[in-house]
């Protein structure tokens, strides 16, 4: 977060004007329009937009949906697009805490408790929860939300807590303790600070003028740094640096209105503050470094660079977080994102890659400058390229404002990209300079936007204001910041319209001007914005510009110089009327102002310089005013104090403190040419708008400045009569002789006319004239002065006139001005013709160079330059070059130096410069030389070049000179040549033995490839082809060497080797020994094939063919047979082993037909194998196995078939059924079941399940099951397949079994779920339709019924008594027992309900009185009332006890008998009390040995001006509600009676507090022995009181405060000691503040004693400093004066006493003249009163030395230099003493009053001398 401007500390007072945040409302948003336009409407963006702006604006933003063919290609690679992003606090967009410094709220904190509570600030941490608590940011907190009392009535404790401990648990004991804090700590302070600016806002008025006159009298403000210390700030003179400037304009003028900080000291001009200030704020002050915290500034930091996919994992991450794998609705959305903006959720961090300037990044659009991907096609690109809906193309589209905007400004010029996620977000704010904005969403989740109207705008500012107050007093320009948001529900609630647009991919959204609009993303989403500007928006960029200014922040362009532009070049017919009004606005505007500065004084001015392109604006910058920030386009004005310095018109006199005369007006158009462009709008004819102009010209004559004038010495003047002055003067000097002064002067007096409008068209086209007439006649005599000073000068760099500025001054006609030397300038010119036509003759004919160089130096000492001179040395370099060429070349020796070219150049010019010069000859015969060589070597290039006649030709012409192309060229051959056989002789040395012989072949092929290139003959090019040969067949050995090869490959390499006699080579020996292996290895393999033998012979067959670099032919058959017989072996693994699995899995199971299989697979097999063997005695067991299973499958099915059910079901079927299902287990347990899958498993097991249910639904007959016994029972029959569902006694069963379970869930009913009785008897009867009976549960049915009717019949017999007779135990009784044995009717309901009832409401009571109640703890809230109701018969009893009783025997406060403890008597209320009994918090010590109670105590010092009552205490609203309730009970509860009684006592209790607080609000006298008195017994008794009523202890609040009040007044005038008049005015300040009445006793003397001491301090101040002005008894009386008033004044006393001491032989008091102390007497002499010019090291008056004068010591310090005297201090005797023994001469010359009282003076101690004696003083007497 940015930092803010200044601002003042206190700004809004807590709770007044601030508006309460609550949660997120469930208001609905309406929605902002949306339109469709068609294909021809979508051709013309600006058109369409200005079609639907008059609906569309009212809401401030709308949606448009493009046709459905168009669709933009999206231009940006996904895969390798990186952005940066930003991490965002969401939570902390709304709820967040001020970046308030807490060090400077500690110092006003301070402040506070010094100056308005009497306590000394002392560092005291708080803590809460273990940790210091800032009470910065809770007083913050309570602020944000109305104050103190705000919070407690609305309970908004837990939205504080997230302020101050973000993050953290909140509990309700959190909130207690936080309040309680806030109570003790800063309840007070806030108190102060509300009524403080209560006060301020009523005296702000009437102090101002006072302090602005103290304030320009006198720069001089003491202000209290960091550390609490006083520091003071004294205006220097105008020649001294400034020792305070202003840090924003850096000026230190106007020291007047700057503002010092009252922590650093630091200034600012109060116009200069953001917004400014119209007057000096009252109270403390504080900048906005030091107002706010830089650690606690709230912004969004940026993050890292990620690419996109990187960001979507992100993204994905988040969404999935909140709301998992599905989607969640538009409401959700909302809902959760409101929920964490106001805190209630937690820390919510997100990232967002906003404000992405797609000239660094990308644009999502096509544009004609970046690469176009290769899946979009040419045409699709192009057509989107130029759309103008392409964000990069509308700005400048035709009828924008912006088409004159030549550079580009980011997010405004140039668009956007937006990348964002879940909850990202874009904060509340209108674009820069009020813009229209358009945004376009390219893919991904949709965005949400809400809206408020510019012409809402004010009222939205004024609900953030007063919604967030704390964030706008830390930062006013908050809305600039874009990181605020607030729920648009609040908005609602206060009546300021909201709408909000969804906005889906392909969808524009359009903003209007000012419209304030925010929102958020739904998830990873893609958009792009950019702002545009058609021409309604122009008043509203007026009014955006004028926002800058107020704000003083630097402006996005300059809205001057965008409409001057737009106005000159072409504009759209539509854009006439706004461009016409708002040019009128700023032509009036910039009127005003310059007649405003005029009238000031303001009479200098100048023209701007010119623009380089003034048809587009920002491409040159102006300067910008040092107080606005703004672009100074039009005007500005300057001084030459602060050449640098600018200002607007506006901040005219806050530039420096010149005199209005000094400044200068800059203007880049005058009022005529602005006015000029209005007409030129108005008309396109341009005799029209000459005519217009006259027009407006004469209207303008004769109204507007007939009235600017402005006063003078003779009355007043206005600005026509001082032109037509000046014409009449300036048309008398253009007829004059010219005079360079007279031009310069009606010049400068002309500035003040130049600025104006048309009617100064005279004073601008004759001040023209004299400019012109000026530049010409200075033209004229600066040429006559060159002319006639050269012969005299010409030896020094001195410039020439040039002919053309001389016959461009003698051709002016007619003459400007009367300046006689232009005739003399005549004769010049026709010298210099003469010249030129002297030089243009040598030029064209042929001349000898000694003529050349004559000529040229007359040219040369010619005053005059003509352009001809320089042919005439361009001639003469030529011949001097030429003749210097051919002697370098004549001379040359180094071989090929000379090129062929300068030989032929030098040729041919001997006939273009007519030369006649004797190296003519020598050139002609080096050239025939040239030529000779130069053909023998063309022809050897013609035909075959032989390697020997090329060396003899080159040997010839080696120290050949000149550069011959031809020879150069076969000197290239010959070397090639020779090149090319060195590199093949290094090819072939040591050939046969290098075993890279690919890069031999290589090689050769690139060295033969050469040779056929040269083009010399070459004899070794024949033996490359034999070489190539070898190293190909050696490159084949050593592949051979290298991997495996076939052995008929390897053979045939041998053969090769043989025909190119190469086999001896090492290569070839190593590859005959892999050969004689290889057969070896065949042998072998042959044999183990053809014969039966174990794996182990084939493995080494195959272990050893690895070693070999040959393949054998029957190496693939060992392999195949290996192979075969181990993948066999892997197969029957799992059948040969004998460890099972912990758990078979059907998929691990092994499969009976895959067994069968690998039998029949091992007879094939070519080795032999024991596992063969093992194999097939495993299939022997399983088909055992299977044998067994079905005969028990069978055995199963014949028991099944012979149950019948009509019969009764014997028990010796049910242990049959057991024994099969006994038999079918062991069978599963078999191992092979384990093992194999087979068909028959899954019967067995089917057949096993079956039975096994059966039997446990059986036993149900004879034993009660629990019910989630037999709903598992029903569980397992739903698994069971139906194999059996046929048969009839699976039928019967299984419904039985359901019944059953009927029954049981009636027998086991609760309280959650009852069964009616009707239920009951239905089960009955179900119950004898069933074929298989359960007698155990039908008997219990119907006990149950018996039950029941007993229990209602009860029920009734209780609901017939009286309420007297219904008694809670009963009820309860009834209660349990209707649990038990009552089915569900209404008489068990009833019952329910009114126990609840009665518990709800003893609850309530237990929360209130402050106990828990329990089911077994009834009897707490018995005993916390009675103790409440003892509280209040104590507290009555202190208030009956009668005045002066000392007879009371007990304490007033536990009301214990006296003989168990010992009793203590207070002496001045003579209560007894027990020590133990007094709460030690009031009094703060013990007071048993003053016998004086706390109470007592506390109300006579004046400590108590508060109460501080325990909030768990209960109010007496409370228990008359709760009494109320009660009555409405069934039931008689014994603690309604209790609460009858409270009410009675506390209404009682009540009443007496009120006698008495009135009593103590009535009393005004000097007498408060019987108020303090009665405020002791109220206290007592409001604090052992257990009932609290807000309303009475207000009151008494309000009698403690004020008694306190007086009882301190009453010490501070009956003390021993004076009271100050800090005391004084402190204590009335504290009394207005609590509203003291004013016929108050102490009120009176206090401002009586005020205001006699104000009186006197003004006079003691004025004659301190009247350096000796009133004679010494009235300052003697003034002194006695002072010491008799009430009012003690030590400072002013001191400055009196030090005033009325004299010193010298002048008898003057102090008065800062340098001063000397006589070393013998201590007496001060004044230097000039005893003629002393320096300070002598030792000084003894003449007083003391009346004999020897002469031997006065006057010696120097030792360095020889005399000190300037100094003005020493008044010091004692002691301390002087000291500096001579210290031998520090300075200490004797002390500069400065050191305020130290001498309050007895020494008396003087030259009395005895003779009076004579002292003539020697008389050669000073001159001084009186």
């Amino acid at each position: 977060m940015g930092k803010s401007r200044p601002r003042a500390a206190e700004k809004r007072v807590l709770g007044q004007g601030s508006i309460v945040l609550t949660s997120c409302s469930s208001l609905t948003i309406p929605p902002a329009p949306v339109y469709y336009p068609s294909e021809d409407e979508f051709k013309d963006p600006l058109a369409y937009i200005y079609k639907i702006r008059p609906e569309a604006e009212q809401y401030g933003i709308c949606k448009i949906i493009p046709p459905q063919n168009w669709k933009p290609p999206f231009a940006l690679d996904l895969n390798t697009f990186t952005f940066p992003t930003k991490t965002q606090a969401i939570h902390q967009l709304q709820a967040r805490p001020s970046a308030c410094n807490s060090k400077t709220f500690e110092l006003e904190y301070n402040r506070f408790l010094e100056e308005h509570c009497g306590k000394k600030a002392v560092k005291k941490r708080v803590v809460f929860e273990g940790k210091e608590l800032d009470l910065c940011k809770l007083f913050n907190g309570v602020k944000r939300y109305g104050g103190y009392d705000n919070v407690v009535k609305e309970k908004k404790w837990g939205e504080v807590f997230r302020f101050v401990r973000s993050g953290g648990k909140i509990s309700e004991c959190s909130k207690y303790v936080l309040s309680q804090l806030y109570y003790d700590h800063l309840y007070d302070y806030e108190s102060y600070y509300n009524k403080l600016y209560k006060v301020k806002e009523e005296t702000c008025k009437r102090e101002l003028k006072a302090e602005k006159t103290t304030v320009q009298q006198s720069c001089k403000k003491i202000r209290i740094n960091e550390a609490g210390e006083k520091v003071k700030l004294h205006k220097v003179d105008v020649q001294e640096s400034f020792d305070q400037i202003c840090e924003q304009c850096r000026s230190g003028l106007h020291a007047e209105v700057m503002l010092l900080c009252d922590r650093c000291n630091k200034g600012w001009h109060i116009y200069c503050l953001s917004p400014p200030l119209k007057r000096v704020p009252p109270g403390n002050w504080y900048c906005s470094e030091c107002f706010n915290s830089e650690k606690d500034s709230f912004g969004f930091v940026p993050g890292k660079q990620l690419s996109l996919e990187a960001f979507r994992r992100v993204a994905d991450r988040a969404k999935k977080k909140w709301f998992g794998s599905t989607s969640a609705s538009r409401a959700q959305l909302e809902k959760k994102f409101w929920e964490i903006v106001e805190g209630s959720v937690g820390e919510v961090e997100v990232i967002y890659g906003s404000d992405l300037d797609t000239s660094v990044c990308g644009s999502g659009f096509p544009r004609v400058n970046d690469q176009k991907p290769i899946a979009i096609d040419v045409n699709k690109w192009d057509e989107y390229c130029s759309s103008p809906w392409n964000l990069n193309n509308l700005p400048k589209l035709q009828g924008s404002m912006l088409r004159a905007v030549h550079h580009n400004i980011a997010g405004v010029m140039v668009p956007w990209l937006y990348i964002g996620m879940l909850f990202s977000s874009f904060c509340w704010h209108f674009e820069d300079h009020c813009f229209y904005s358009m945004n376009y969403h390219h893919w991904g989740e949709p965005k949400c936007w809400y809206s408020v109207p510019g012409s809402e705008a004010s009222a939205f500012e004024k609900v953030m204001r007063n919604s967030l107050p704390d964030l706008f007093d830390a930062q006013p320009d908050l809305l600039f910041q874009l990181v605020t948001m607030l729920n648009p529900s609040v908005l609602q609630e206060h009546n300021v319209p909201v709408y909000s647009v969804l906005q889906e991919p392909g969808n524009f959204v359009i903003t209007f001007p000012r419209s304030y609009h925010g929102g958020f993303n739904f998830g990873l989403n893609c958009a792009e914005a950019v702002n545009f500007a058609p021409a309604d928006w122009l008043p509203h960029g007026g009014f955006g510009a004028e926002l800058y200014q107020h704000y003083r922040r630097p402006a996005v362009l300059s809205h001057e110089e965008l409409l001057c532009v737009v106005v000159k070049n072409d504009f759209d017919s539509n854009a006439l009327p706004y461009l016409k009004n708002e040019l009128l606005r700023v032509y009036n505007k910039e009127k005003s102002w310059r007649e405003r500065l005029w009238k000031n004084g303001i009479i200098r001015s100048s023209p701007m310089s010119p623009r380089m392109q003034p048809n587009y604006v920002g491409v040159e910058e102006d300067a910008t005013c040092i107080i606005c920030q703004q672009f100074l386009y039009l005007s500005a004005v300057g001084c030459s104090c602060r050449p640098s310095a600018f200002v607007c018109l506006e901040h005219w006199e806050n530039l420096c403190e010149c005199k209005p005369h000094k400044r200068n007006l800059l203007y880049r158009h005058t009022l005529a040419e602005l006015n000029d462009l209005i007409i030129m709008m108005e008309t396109h004819n341009s005799e029209e708008r000459i005519q217009k102009r006259s027009t407006r010209k004469h209207m303008t004559f004769t109204s507007e400045t007939h009235f600017l004038s402005k006063k003078v010495k003779g009355g007043h003047v206005t600005i026509t009569q001082l032109a037509q002055e000046w014409l009449m003067r300036s048309c008398k000097i253009l007829q004059m002789p010219y005079t360079n002064d007279a031009y310069a002067l009606a010049l400068k007096e002309a500035e003040q006319f130049l600025w104006a409008g048309v009617e100064m068209d005279p004073v601008r086209e004759l001040a023209k004239n004299l400019a012109e007439a000026q530049n010409w006649a200075e033209g004229v005599r600066d040429c006559l002065s060159k002319i006639e000073s050269w012969p005299s000068h010409h030896n020094c760099e001195m410039e020439r006139v040039k002919m053309e500025d001389l016959i461009t001054l003698l051709n002016v006609s007619p003459v400007p001005c009367n300046e006689p030397g232009h005739l003399k300038l005549k004769g010049y010119e026709e010298e210099a013709k003469e010249l030129i036509q002297e030089i243009s003759t040598a030029v064209s004919a042929s001349s000898n160079i000694v003529d050349l160089e004559a000529l040229y130096s007359k040219a040369c000492e010619s005053a005059i330059y003509v352009k001809e001179s320089e042919e005439l040395l361009t001639k003469l370099t030529a011949v001097k070059l030429w003749l210097h060429t051919v002697r370098n070349c004549v001379s040359e020796k180094s071989p090929g130096i000379i090129e062929i070219g300068t030989i032929n150049n030098l040729k041919s010019k001997i006939v273009d410069l007519q030369l006649q010069v004797p190296e003519v000859p020598l050139l002609l015969d080096f050239a025939k030389q040239v030529e000779l060589c130069q053909s023998r070597c063309t022809e050897m290039l013609r035909g075959s070049i032989k390697l020997k006649n090329l060396e003899m030709l080159i040997q010839e012409y080696d120290s050949f000179t000149v550069n011959i192309h031809e020879l150069k060229l076969l000197k290239q051959y010959q070397n090639d040549a020779f090149d090319w056989i060195t590199h093949f002789n290094n090819i072939l040395k040591d050939v046969h033995e290098r075993e890279d012989q690919e890069n031999v072949v290589n090689e050769l092929i690139c060295l033969k490839k050469a040779g056929s290139q040269l083009k010399v003959q070459v004899d070794e090019l024949l033996l490359v082809d034999v070489e190539l040969k070898k190293a190909s067949c050696r490159v084949e050995a050593w592949k051979v060497l290298h991997s495996k090869f076939p052995l008929e490959s390897i053979q045939q390499v041998m053969t090769m080797a043989t025909k190119l006699q190469i086999e001896n080579e090492k290569v070839f020996r190593k590859i005959s020994d892999v050969v004689a292996q290889a057969l070896c290895l065949e042998e072998k393999a042959m044999h183990i094939l053809a014969c039966e033998v174990q794996m182990s012979d084939f493995e080494d067959v195959v272990r050893m063919s690895e070693d070999v670099c040959a393949l054998f032919p029957s190496l693939n058959g060992v392999k195949i047979a290996l192979s075969m017989a181990k993948s066999w072996l892997m197969k029957a693994k799992p059948y040969l082993l004998s460890d099972l699995p912990e758990k078979s899995v059907a998929s691990c199971l092994l499969k009976v037909d895959d067994l069968k299989e690998l039998v029949l697979e091992s007879k094939l097999l070519k080795i032999h194998l024991e596992e063969r063997i093992l194999l097939e005695e495993v299939l022997q067991k399983y088909m055992q196995w299977e044998c067994n299973a079905c005969s028990a499958l069978n055995d199963a099915e014949s028991l099944l078939n012979i149950l019948d059910v009509g019969e009764e079901i014997s028990f010796d079927i049910i242990s049959t059924i057991q024994d099969h299902v006994a038999k079918m287990e062991s069978i599963m347990e078999n191992e092979l079941s384990l093992r194999f899958d087979s068909i028959v498993i899954p019967k067995v097991q089917e057949t096993c399940s079956f039975l096994n249910w059966c039997y446990r639904a059986l036993n149900f007959r004879v034993c009660v099951p629990t019910l989630e016994e037999v709903e598992l029972l029903l569980e397992d029959a739903k698994c069971l397949h139906v194999t059996y569902a046929d048969h009839s006694f699976w039928r019967s069963l299984l419904d039985g079994v359901n019944w059953f379970k009927q029954a049981v869930e009636i027998l086991g009913s609760c309280n959650v779920k009852r069964f009616h009785l009707s239920d009951v008897e239905e089960a009955l009867r179900q119950s004898k339709m069933i074929k298989i009976s359960f007698a155990l549960i039908v008997d219990r049915l119907v006990d149950a019924i018996k039950r029941h009717n007993v229990w209602v019949d009860e029920v009734k017999a209780f609901f017939s008594c009286s309420i007297g007779h219904r008694s809670w135990s009963l009820l309860l009784q009834l209660e349990g027992s209707g649990n038990t044995n009552a089915f569900n009717c209404m008489e068990i309901n009833m019952v329910l309900s009114e126990v609840q009832r009665v518990k709800e409401w003893k609850q309530r009571a237990g929360s209130i009185v402050g106990v828990k109640i329990g089911d077994n703890t009834n009897n707490l809230l018995l005993v916390g009332l009675s103790q409440i109701l003892n509280t209040l018969d104590r507290s009555l009893c202190v208030y009956d006890k009668p005045d002066g009783c000392s007879q009371i025997c007990f304490c007033m406060f536990c009301l214990n008998d006296t003989q168990k403890q010992e009793l203590l008597t207070c002496s001045m209320c003579m209560d007894c009390y027990h020590m133990h009994c007094v709460k030690p918090t009031l009094g703060g010590t013990s007071h048993s040995q003053s016998n004086m109670c706390p109470y007592c105590h506390s109300i006579e010092c004046g400590k108590i001006s508060r109460l501080k009552i325990d909030s768990k205490r209960p109010e007496l609203d409370v228990f008359l509600e709760l009494l109320s309730d009660a009555d409405n009970l069934c039931v008689e509860i014994e603690e309604k009676t209790l609460l009858h009684q409270i009410i009675e006592k506390s209404l009682a209790h009540k009443a007496c507090l009120a006698k008495i607080v009135e009593y103590s609000l009535a009393s005004f006298g000097e007498d408060l022995t019987v108020v303090v008195r009665q405020l002791s017994t109220a206290l007592k008794a409001v604090e052992v009181a257990g009932v609290y009523d807000r309303q009475s202890n207000d009151r008494f609040e309000v009698a403690l405060a004020r008694n306190s009040w007086r009882v301190r007044a009453s010490k501070l005038l009956k003390g021993s000691q004076k009271p100050t008049i800090y005391q004084v005015q402190r204590l009335l300040k504290e009394g207005r503040i609590i509203n003291i009445a004013l016929e108050d006793y102490f009120w009176c003397k206090l401002e009586t004693m005020k205001q006699y001491g104000l009186q006197w301090t003004m006079k003691a101040k004025k004659v301190s400093a009247d350096s000796g002005a009133l004679e010494l008894h009235k300052v003697f009386e003034l002194i006695a004066e002072g010491e008799n008033l009430p009012v003690h004044f030590d400072k002013e006393l001191k400055l009196l006493r030090e005033r009325s001491m004299l010193y010298c032989i002048c008898r003057k008091p102090y008065d800062l003249r340098p001063m000397i102390a006589c070393d013998k007497c201590d007496e001060w002499y004044h230097f000039d009163c005893i003629r002393l010019s320096w300070a002598p090291k030792y000084y003894i008056c003449p007083a003391c030395n009346v004999d020897a004068v002469d031997d006065i010591k006057c010696t120097s310090s030792s360095n020889g230099v005399c000190d300037e005297p100094q003005t020493p201090s008044p010091r004692p005797m002691e301390l002087r003493r000291e500096a001579e023994s210290n031998d520090n001469i300075s200490t004797r010359r002390r500069s400065g009053v050191e305020r130290l009282l001498w309050r007895n003076r020494k008396p003087y101690r030259r009395v005895a001398k003779k009076r004579v004696e002292l003539d020697i003083f008389s050669p000073f007497f001159h001084v009186h």
